[in-house]
Protein backbone atom coordinates (compact mmCIF):
# COMPACT_ATOMS: atom_id res chain seq x y z
CA UNK A 1 0.00 0.00 0.00
CA UNK A 2 3.11 2.46 1.02
CA UNK A 3 4.74 1.49 -2.79
CA UNK A 4 1.81 2.33 -4.17
CA UNK A 5 0.79 5.52 -2.68
CA UNK A 6 4.76 6.51 -3.62
CA UNK A 7 4.54 5.44 -6.69
CA UNK A 8 1.09 7.37 -7.69
CA UNK A 9 3.20 10.42 -6.03
CA UNK A 10 5.97 10.18 -8.37
CA UNK A 11 3.85 9.85 -12.09
CA UNK A 12 2.06 12.99 -10.58
CA UNK A 13 5.15 15.38 -9.71
CA UNK A 14 6.40 14.02 -13.04
CA UNK A 15 3.07 14.78 -14.82
CA UNK A 16 3.11 18.43 -12.90
CA UNK A 17 6.88 18.84 -13.87
CA UNK A 18 6.25 17.97 -17.61
CA UNK A 19 3.27 19.94 -17.82
CA UNK A 20 5.03 22.90 -16.14
CA UNK A 21 8.17 22.94 -18.91
CA UNK A 22 5.78 23.02 -21.50
CA UNK A 23 4.08 26.13 -20.21
CA UNK A 24 7.08 27.70 -19.61
CA UNK A 25 8.57 26.87 -22.99
CA UNK A 26 5.23 28.21 -24.74
CA UNK A 27 5.46 31.65 -22.64
CA UNK A 28 8.81 31.71 -23.86
CA UNK A 29 8.01 31.49 -27.65
CA UNK A 30 5.10 33.88 -26.87
CA UNK A 31 7.70 36.82 -25.21
CA UNK A 32 10.01 36.06 -28.37
CA UNK A 33 7.17 36.79 -30.66
CA UNK A 34 6.21 39.74 -28.83
CA UNK A 35 9.72 40.99 -28.47
CA UNK A 36 10.44 40.50 -32.66
CA UNK A 37 6.69 42.31 -33.54
CA UNK A 38 7.27 45.06 -35.53
CA UNK A 39 3.88 47.72 -35.34
CA UNK A 40 2.71 48.71 -39.15
CA UNK A 41 4.08 51.90 -40.04
CA UNK A 42 1.95 55.28 -39.68
CA UNK A 43 0.82 56.84 -42.67
CA UNK A 44 1.93 59.99 -43.18
CA UNK A 45 2.65 63.10 -45.35
CA UNK A 46 6.11 64.79 -45.52
CA UNK A 47 7.55 68.05 -46.57
CA UNK A 48 10.83 69.13 -47.88
CA UNK A 49 12.47 71.67 -45.52
CA UNK A 50 12.91 74.38 -47.86
CA UNK A 51 14.89 78.08 -47.18
CA UNK A 52 13.12 81.49 -47.62
CA UNK A 53 13.80 84.84 -47.12
CA UNK A 54 11.57 86.39 -44.11
CA UNK A 55 11.71 90.08 -43.46
CA UNK A 56 12.83 90.91 -39.53
CA UNK A 57 9.65 91.37 -37.98
CA UNK A 58 7.93 91.69 -34.52
CA UNK A 59 4.16 90.45 -33.99
CA UNK A 60 2.12 91.79 -31.83
CA UNK A 61 -2.03 92.21 -30.58
CA UNK A 62 -3.03 95.72 -30.78
CA UNK A 63 -5.87 97.36 -29.89
CA UNK A 64 -7.38 100.55 -32.49
CA UNK A 65 -8.02 104.03 -30.67
CA UNK A 66 -8.67 107.09 -31.91
CA UNK A 67 -6.48 110.11 -32.20
CA UNK A 68 -9.74 112.07 -30.80
CA UNK A 69 -12.33 110.64 -29.42
CA UNK A 70 -14.71 111.65 -26.84
CA UNK A 71 -18.67 111.07 -25.16
CA UNK A 72 -19.75 114.53 -25.96
CA UNK A 73 -22.13 115.36 -23.09
CA UNK A 74 -24.15 118.41 -21.33
CA UNK A 75 -22.43 121.21 -19.75
CA UNK A 76 -25.13 122.55 -18.31
CA UNK A 77 -28.41 120.97 -17.17
CA UNK A 78 -31.37 121.75 -19.49
CA UNK A 79 -34.64 120.34 -21.44
CA UNK A 80 -33.40 119.53 -25.02
CA UNK A 81 -35.26 121.65 -27.37
CA UNK A 82 -33.61 120.58 -30.48
CA UNK A 83 -31.66 117.90 -32.07
CA UNK A 84 -29.45 118.25 -35.02
CA UNK A 85 -27.99 115.39 -36.07
CA UNK A 86 -29.02 111.61 -36.52
CA UNK A 87 -26.55 108.82 -35.44
CA UNK A 88 -23.22 107.73 -37.58
CA UNK A 89 -23.25 111.31 -39.11
CA UNK A 90 -19.82 112.68 -40.03
CA UNK A 91 -19.62 116.29 -38.59
CA UNK A 92 -17.33 119.05 -38.52
CA UNK A 93 -15.86 120.82 -35.68
CA UNK A 94 -18.30 123.70 -34.16
CA UNK A 95 -21.17 121.93 -35.93
CA UNK A 96 -24.21 122.45 -33.31
CA UNK A 97 -25.01 118.83 -32.25
CA UNK A 98 -28.07 119.86 -29.25
CA UNK A 99 -29.72 123.02 -28.06
CA UNK A 100 -30.76 123.08 -24.98
CA UNK A 101 -34.12 124.98 -24.37
CA UNK A 102 -32.36 129.27 -22.98
CA UNK A 103 -36.11 130.60 -22.85
CA UNK A 104 -35.18 131.40 -19.19
CA UNK A 105 -31.70 132.98 -19.88
CA UNK A 106 -32.64 134.93 -23.39
CA UNK A 107 -35.23 136.98 -21.09
CA UNK A 108 -32.60 137.53 -18.46
CA UNK A 109 -30.42 138.30 -21.44
CA UNK A 110 -32.95 141.39 -22.29
CA UNK A 111 -33.40 142.64 -18.39
CA UNK A 112 -29.63 142.78 -17.92
CA UNK A 113 -29.44 144.46 -20.98
CA UNK A 114 -31.39 147.00 -20.52
CA UNK A 115 -29.56 147.85 -17.14
CA UNK A 116 -26.70 147.90 -19.20
CA UNK A 117 -27.71 150.30 -21.74
CA UNK A 118 -29.33 152.33 -18.46
CA UNK A 119 -25.68 152.17 -16.81
CA UNK A 120 -24.17 153.37 -19.63
CA UNK A 121 -26.05 156.01 -20.11
CA UNK A 122 -25.54 157.61 -16.98
CA UNK A 123 -21.89 156.98 -16.68
CA UNK A 124 -21.84 158.89 -19.97
CA UNK A 125 -24.16 161.85 -18.43
CA UNK A 126 -21.98 161.61 -15.38
CA UNK A 127 -18.71 161.87 -17.25
CA UNK A 128 -19.64 165.25 -18.57
CA UNK A 129 -20.56 166.34 -15.03
CA UNK A 130 -17.60 165.24 -13.23
CA UNK A 131 -15.30 167.69 -15.84
CA UNK A 132 -17.38 170.25 -14.51
CA UNK A 133 -16.99 169.74 -10.93
CA UNK A 134 -20.62 169.42 -10.55
CA UNK A 135 -20.29 165.89 -8.98
CA UNK A 136 -18.44 163.83 -7.01
CA UNK A 137 -15.26 161.58 -8.46
CA UNK A 138 -16.93 158.91 -5.36
CA UNK A 139 -20.12 159.51 -7.63
CA UNK A 140 -18.32 158.73 -10.85
CA UNK A 141 -16.29 156.21 -9.86
CA UNK A 142 -19.95 154.32 -8.36
CA UNK A 143 -21.02 154.47 -12.13
CA UNK A 144 -18.18 153.48 -14.20
CA UNK A 145 -18.56 150.57 -11.41
CA UNK A 146 -21.98 150.01 -12.34
CA UNK A 147 -21.67 149.91 -15.77
CA UNK A 148 -18.94 147.29 -15.73
CA UNK A 149 -20.85 145.28 -13.60
CA UNK A 150 -23.85 145.33 -16.21
CA UNK A 151 -21.29 144.19 -19.29
CA UNK A 152 -20.62 141.59 -17.24
CA UNK A 153 -23.41 140.00 -16.18
CA UNK A 154 -24.43 140.20 -19.78
CA UNK A 155 -21.49 138.42 -20.90
CA UNK A 156 -22.45 135.55 -18.24
CA UNK A 157 -25.52 135.18 -19.59
CA UNK A 158 -24.71 135.14 -22.74
CA UNK A 159 -21.71 132.45 -21.90
CA UNK A 160 -24.25 130.43 -20.00
CA UNK A 161 -26.98 129.99 -23.56
CA UNK A 162 -23.43 129.06 -25.60
CA UNK A 163 -22.97 126.58 -22.97
CA UNK A 164 -25.99 125.55 -23.64
CA UNK A 165 -25.35 124.88 -27.71
CA UNK A 166 -23.74 121.48 -27.19
CA UNK A 167 -21.04 121.29 -30.90
CA UNK A 168 -18.79 119.25 -32.13
CA UNK A 169 -15.41 119.49 -30.06
CA UNK A 170 -13.92 118.40 -33.38
CA UNK A 171 -14.31 116.89 -36.47
CA UNK A 172 -15.32 112.82 -36.97
CA UNK A 173 -17.95 110.01 -37.07
CA UNK A 174 -20.67 109.98 -34.08
CA UNK A 175 -21.84 107.20 -33.07
CA UNK A 176 -25.65 106.16 -31.68
CA UNK A 177 -27.48 108.89 -30.21
CA UNK A 178 -28.48 108.66 -26.51
CA UNK A 179 -30.90 111.62 -25.90
CA UNK A 180 -34.27 112.47 -27.49
CA UNK A 181 -36.18 115.62 -27.54
CA UNK A 182 -37.75 117.33 -24.91
CA UNK A 183 -35.53 115.16 -22.47
CA UNK A 184 -34.46 116.49 -18.94
CA UNK A 185 -30.29 116.68 -18.92
CA UNK A 186 -27.70 116.84 -15.92
CA UNK A 187 -24.52 118.60 -16.36
CA UNK A 188 -21.93 115.57 -17.70
CA UNK A 189 -25.21 113.18 -18.80
CA UNK A 190 -24.02 112.18 -22.21
CA UNK A 191 -25.06 113.07 -25.49
CA UNK A 192 -23.39 111.05 -28.32
CA UNK A 193 -19.95 109.99 -28.52
CA UNK A 194 -18.04 111.30 -31.11
CA UNK A 195 -14.43 109.74 -33.22
CA UNK A 196 -11.97 111.28 -35.06
CA UNK A 197 -11.49 107.93 -37.69
CA UNK A 198 -8.30 109.71 -39.96
CA UNK A 199 -5.47 108.81 -38.99
CA UNK A 200 -6.29 106.74 -36.69
CA UNK A 201 -3.85 104.98 -33.66
CA UNK A 202 -3.22 100.91 -32.93
CA UNK A 203 -1.49 100.55 -29.48
CA UNK A 204 0.41 97.22 -28.86
CA UNK A 205 3.32 95.97 -26.55
CA UNK A 206 6.59 94.45 -26.94
CA UNK A 207 8.63 92.16 -24.61
CA UNK A 208 11.27 94.43 -23.11
CA UNK A 209 14.01 92.88 -24.55
CA UNK A 210 12.94 93.24 -28.16
CA UNK A 211 12.38 96.86 -27.05
CA UNK A 212 15.93 97.85 -28.36
CA UNK A 213 14.94 97.08 -31.80
CA UNK A 214 12.17 99.16 -32.12
CA UNK A 215 12.22 103.07 -33.23
CA UNK A 216 10.24 105.66 -34.26
CA UNK A 217 9.83 105.37 -37.49
CA UNK A 218 9.59 102.01 -37.91
CA UNK A 219 6.90 100.62 -40.33
CA UNK A 220 4.33 98.72 -38.96
CA UNK A 221 1.64 96.69 -40.81
CA UNK A 222 -1.86 96.15 -39.80
CA UNK A 223 -4.38 93.52 -40.30
CA UNK A 224 -8.12 92.98 -38.59
CA UNK A 225 -7.79 88.65 -38.99
CA UNK A 226 -11.07 89.16 -40.77
CA UNK A 227 -12.05 87.30 -44.37
CA UNK A 228 -11.20 90.33 -46.24
CA UNK A 229 -7.58 90.12 -44.57
CA UNK A 230 -7.03 93.86 -45.51
CA UNK A 231 -3.60 95.49 -44.56
CA UNK A 232 -3.02 98.94 -43.40
CA UNK A 233 0.17 100.37 -43.21
CA UNK A 234 1.85 103.65 -40.75
CA UNK A 235 4.41 103.96 -38.57
CA UNK A 236 5.68 104.15 -35.27
CA UNK A 237 4.93 107.47 -33.69
CA UNK A 238 5.12 107.27 -30.14
CA UNK A 239 7.12 104.30 -27.34
CA UNK A 240 6.54 104.79 -24.03
CA UNK A 241 8.70 106.03 -20.93
CA UNK A 242 8.35 103.11 -18.65
CA UNK A 243 7.97 99.17 -18.80
CA UNK A 244 4.90 97.96 -17.50
CA UNK A 245 6.14 95.83 -14.14
CA UNK A 246 3.20 93.37 -14.37
CA UNK A 247 3.71 92.11 -17.89
CA UNK A 248 7.40 93.49 -18.98
CA UNK A 249 6.37 94.92 -22.15
CA UNK A 250 7.00 98.45 -23.54
CA UNK A 251 4.12 100.11 -25.12
CA UNK A 252 4.37 101.05 -28.64
CA UNK A 253 1.65 103.20 -30.37
CA UNK A 254 1.56 103.35 -34.43
CA UNK A 255 -0.63 105.86 -36.36
CA UNK A 256 -2.57 104.75 -39.47
CA UNK A 257 -4.01 106.29 -42.30
CA UNK A 258 -7.89 104.64 -42.39
CA UNK A 259 -9.32 106.69 -45.01
CA UNK A 260 -12.78 104.50 -45.11
CA UNK A 261 -12.88 104.15 -42.03
CA UNK A 262 -12.45 100.40 -41.65
CA UNK A 263 -10.39 100.77 -38.36
CA UNK A 264 -13.11 101.48 -35.52
CA UNK A 265 -11.97 102.30 -32.13
CA UNK A 266 -11.56 99.42 -29.65
CA UNK A 267 -11.40 96.95 -32.26
CA UNK A 268 -8.15 93.89 -31.75
CA UNK A 269 -5.78 93.92 -34.50
CA UNK A 270 -2.44 91.58 -35.75
CA UNK A 271 0.45 94.56 -35.30
CA UNK A 272 3.64 93.60 -37.53
CA UNK A 273 6.74 95.99 -36.99
CA UNK A 274 9.14 95.76 -40.23
CA UNK A 275 12.68 96.06 -38.65
CA UNK A 276 14.66 96.35 -41.76
CA UNK A 277 16.60 93.36 -43.62
CA UNK A 278 15.15 90.09 -44.41
CA UNK A 279 16.52 86.98 -43.03
CA UNK A 280 16.99 82.93 -44.08
CA UNK A 281 14.88 80.58 -42.32
CA UNK A 282 13.52 77.22 -42.37
CA UNK A 283 9.86 77.36 -43.16
CA UNK A 284 7.09 74.58 -42.27
CA UNK A 285 3.81 74.09 -42.37
CA UNK A 286 2.25 74.84 -38.92
CA UNK A 287 0.65 71.42 -39.08
CA UNK A 288 4.51 70.25 -38.48
CA UNK A 289 4.75 71.46 -35.39
CA UNK A 290 4.29 69.15 -32.08
CA UNK A 291 3.66 71.42 -29.36
CA UNK A 292 4.23 70.44 -26.06
CA UNK A 293 5.02 71.87 -22.11
CA UNK A 294 8.48 71.00 -21.99
CA UNK A 295 9.25 72.37 -25.97
CA UNK A 296 8.23 71.99 -29.79
CA UNK A 297 9.10 69.13 -31.96
CA UNK A 298 8.90 67.96 -35.69
CA UNK A 299 9.45 64.91 -36.95
CA UNK A 300 12.64 64.09 -39.50
CA UNK A 301 11.93 61.11 -42.26
CA UNK A 302 15.17 59.36 -42.21
CA UNK A 303 17.06 55.38 -42.46
CA UNK A 304 16.69 54.00 -39.38
CA UNK A 305 18.12 50.18 -37.97
CA UNK A 306 15.83 47.61 -36.07
CA UNK A 307 17.65 45.36 -33.35
CA UNK A 308 18.49 43.27 -35.83
CA UNK A 309 20.25 45.49 -37.78
CA UNK A 310 17.98 45.83 -40.44
CA UNK A 311 17.19 48.88 -42.12
CA UNK A 312 13.95 50.50 -42.41
CA UNK A 313 12.06 54.33 -43.09
CA UNK A 314 11.39 55.56 -39.58
CA UNK A 315 10.95 59.13 -38.09
CA UNK A 316 13.71 60.89 -35.53
CA UNK A 317 11.87 63.47 -33.10
CA UNK A 318 14.00 66.81 -33.19
CA UNK A 319 12.85 69.78 -30.83
CA UNK A 320 13.15 73.44 -32.62
CA UNK A 321 13.01 76.76 -31.86
CA UNK A 322 10.10 78.56 -33.57
CA UNK A 323 9.78 81.64 -34.75
CA UNK A 324 7.04 84.31 -36.79
CA UNK A 325 4.32 82.86 -38.71
CA UNK A 326 2.48 83.66 -41.61
CA UNK A 327 -0.84 82.31 -42.73
CA UNK A 328 0.06 78.55 -42.21
CA UNK A 329 3.60 78.56 -42.53
CA UNK A 330 6.30 79.16 -39.23
CA UNK A 331 9.68 80.20 -39.12
CA UNK A 332 11.72 77.40 -37.35
CA UNK A 333 14.95 79.23 -36.13
CA UNK A 334 17.04 76.35 -35.46
CA UNK A 335 16.75 72.55 -35.16
CA UNK A 336 16.11 71.92 -39.07
CA UNK A 337 18.23 72.26 -41.99
CA UNK A 338 16.99 73.14 -45.17
CA UNK A 339 16.71 70.11 -47.53
CA UNK A 340 14.96 67.56 -44.68
CA UNK A 341 12.51 65.81 -44.93
CA UNK A 342 9.50 66.53 -42.17
CA UNK A 343 6.50 64.90 -41.45
CA UNK A 344 3.49 67.62 -42.12
CA UNK A 345 0.59 66.23 -40.85
CA UNK A 346 -0.02 63.08 -38.65
CA UNK A 347 2.44 63.73 -36.06
CA UNK A 348 0.29 63.39 -33.06
CA UNK A 349 0.53 59.56 -33.42
CA UNK A 350 4.31 59.39 -33.54
CA UNK A 351 6.69 58.53 -31.59
CA UNK A 352 10.76 59.07 -31.77
CA UNK A 353 11.66 55.70 -33.97
CA UNK A 354 8.46 54.97 -34.86
CA UNK A 355 8.63 53.19 -38.67
CA UNK A 356 6.70 55.64 -41.27
CA UNK A 357 5.03 55.10 -44.81
CA UNK A 358 5.14 58.37 -46.68
CA UNK A 359 2.05 59.30 -48.73
CA UNK A 360 1.48 62.74 -50.22
CA UNK A 361 -1.27 62.86 -52.38
CA UNK A 362 -2.90 64.94 -50.06
CA UNK A 363 -1.21 68.13 -48.11
CA UNK A 364 -2.19 70.17 -45.64
CA UNK A 365 -2.42 73.96 -46.15
CA UNK A 366 0.82 75.72 -46.53
CA UNK A 367 0.51 78.99 -48.01
CA UNK A 368 1.42 82.44 -46.57
CA UNK A 369 -1.15 83.95 -47.40
CA UNK A 370 -4.13 81.86 -47.18
CA UNK A 371 -7.86 82.45 -48.44
CA UNK A 372 -10.74 80.52 -46.48
CA UNK A 373 -13.28 78.30 -49.16
CA UNK A 374 -16.23 78.96 -50.07
CA UNK A 375 -18.64 77.49 -48.14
Amino acid sequence: MLKRMILMLIVTAAFIAALGLVKFRQIQEAMGQAAAFQPPPEAVTTVVAPMERWPATLSAIGTIAPVQGVTVSADLPGIIDRIAFESGGSFHEGDVLVQLDTRQEQAQLAAVEAERDLARLNFERLEGLVKDGAISRADYDRAAAEQKQTEAKVGEIRATIARKTIRAPFSGILGIRQVNLGQYLSAGDAVVPLQSLDPIYVNFSVPQQDAGQVHTGHNVRVTTGDVSSVQFAGRITAINSIVDEATRNIQLQATLTNPKGALRPGMFVQAEVLLGASRPVVTLPASAISYAPYGDSVFVVTDLKDQNGQTYRGVRQQFVKLGASRGDQIAVLSGVKAGEEIVSSGVFKLRNGASVLVNNKVQPANKRTPKPEDS
